[in-house]
This record gives structure tokens, C-alpha cells and sequence, in this order.
């Protein structure tokens, strides 16, 4: 495996006939609050941006960077699921169903899509191929992680424009220490995701009544 993404698997792909590839990443699967974001990219193969890598591995300032760029020289679609949809269709559900609309949603048809994981989402309009570690194996992947991340950041600042006793600027919706202590103060908002364990507990401890002898 590569030490940083590359090529290799979109080269492979066109080799084979395929015209247009795309990387597909999503963020957010874990918090506690905020929607999974997902993007779908298409770099061109002539202007690919330098320094792309798993969006985990960089820092915010290279992440802004490399998503101007990105959206400057690549086809960039983007879907979200709110929490509404992770608690109707759980979160893996929601992801793919959100990973096929972002693809759907590009300018022009792929002809294959690269997801990052282990599933190729139902619903996609061409074959795909999971790639495990794809945001750190293909450079396409890599890229939609940067734009998913840098997109669901920049939501979580609304959040937190919206509730701001929860922080959500700073914590992106994950169970931190001062996300737990503000939910337990003040109950879930409209942004927790009232399926996950945190959230349900909490809830169900609110509407517990008791009953005496």
C-alpha cells in the first residue's frame, strides 16, 4: 500500500474503459449531532492538486487549501443526511443512500465510482469499487474526504450559531467531555441524533415516569 494515495486505481479503471471516475468519501458517521456529509469527485486526471490525503492527516488550513482547489479544478457534487434520516434508515443506511444521491447529483455520469469502506452503496447509476483505506490508497477518495470534512465543518459552525451553549464549532457533534455536560445540562437539540446511545439515554431518562407503590 502506498504511503500516500495515488493514481494507481483510477489508471487501472480507465485502462479498462472507463471515462469518467469518481471518488466517493463521506464525515461524520460518528457524532453524537450534525448530518454525514458526503462527496463525490471527479478529478481531472491532467490537474490533479498536489498534497492530497486522507483529510484525517492534514490540518485545517490544508484542508481549506486543498478544498479550494479541489472544487476550482475538479466536478464536485455534495449530499447530506440530517439526523432524521440516520435515525429512519440507521447510520450505515443513511451514508450509502447519501453516497448514490451525491453521485447522481455530478454534472456528468461516472462510469465508476471508488467509495472509501467496505460497501459499494445501492442506488449507484454505474458499477463501484470499495476500496478499505481508500482516502489513503486513491487520490480521488482522498480528495471527497477533504471536501466532505471542510463541508460538515462549516455546518457544524451554523449549529453552533444555532445552539451555541453545545459548541458544536469546536467538538463537530462528537461525544466530548463539554458536548456530554452540555447535553446532560441543557437535553438534545434538534441537531443530536436521537438514535445514538448518548442521546437515546438521555431521552429515555427524561420521559421515564415512575410510578409510586
Amino acid at each position: 500500500m502506498p504511503e500516500t494515495p495515488d493514481f494507481s486505481h483510477e489508471t487501472m479503471l480507465i485502462e479498462r474503459g472507463a471515462r469518467i471516475v469518481v471518488g466517493v468519501d463521506e464525515a461524520g458517521r460518528g457524532p453524537l449531532a450534525g448530518p454525514v456529509v458526503v462527496a463525490a469527485v471527479h478529478l481531472d486526471p491532467h490537474n490533479i492538486p498536489a498534497g492530497l490525503n486522507d483529510s484525517k492527516k492534514l490540518n485545517a488550513a490544508q484542508r481549506e487549501a486543498l478544498y479550494a482547489e479541489i472544487m476550482a479544478s475538479s466536478a464536485v457534487a455534495i449530499a447530506s443526511a440530517p439526523p432524521g434520516e440516520i435515525l429512519s434508515l440507521n447510520i450505515r443506511g443513511a451514508t450509502l443512500a447519501a453516497m448514490a444521491r451525491a453521485v447522481r447529483a455530478l454534472p456528468y455520469a461516472a462510469d465508476r465510482v471508488l467509495v472509501d469502506g467496505r460497501d459499494v452503496p445501492p442506488g449507484l447509476p454505474c458499477p463501484g469499487l470499495a476500496l478499505i483505506g481508500g482516502d489513503g490508497r486513491s487520490v480521488s477518495i482522498a480528495a471527497a474526504s477533504i471536501i466532505a470534512k471542510v463541508t460538515r465543518d462549516r455546518m457544524c459552525a451554523v449549529m453552533d450559531c444555532d445552539t451555541p451553549q453545545f459548541g458544536f464549532a469546536g467538538h463537530k457533534g462528537y461525544g466530548t467531555a463539554a458536548h456530554l455536560n452540555a447535553l446532560n445540562t441543557h437535553g438534545p437539540c434538534r441537531h443530536h441524533r436521537n438514535g445514538f446511545a448518548p442521546v437515546t439515554a438521555l431521552l429515555m431518562r427524561r420521559t421515564t415516569v415512575v410510578v409510586a407503590g
